[in-house]
């Protein structure tokens, strides 16, 4: 696995980890500014041919 496939995994794990933070804290701002960080991270992993896992997020 290169640096950009290995990052922008460790990228995804650690937004969707905040998401479920600010969910359970019933933050929705929050929320939305993850939920957004989270779609773009695995739009630019599918971009790129980088398979992300099945999320429960």
């Amino acid at each position: 696995m290169d640096a950009f496939t290995a990052g922008l995994l460790q990228r995804i794990r650690a937004t969707e980890s905040d998401l479920t933070r600010a969910r359970d804290e019933g933050d929705e701002f929050l929320v939305e500014v993850e939920q957004g960080e989270l779609d773009d991270l695995r739009r630019l992993a599918a971009e790129h041919g980088v398979e992300v896992g099945a999320s429960s997020v």
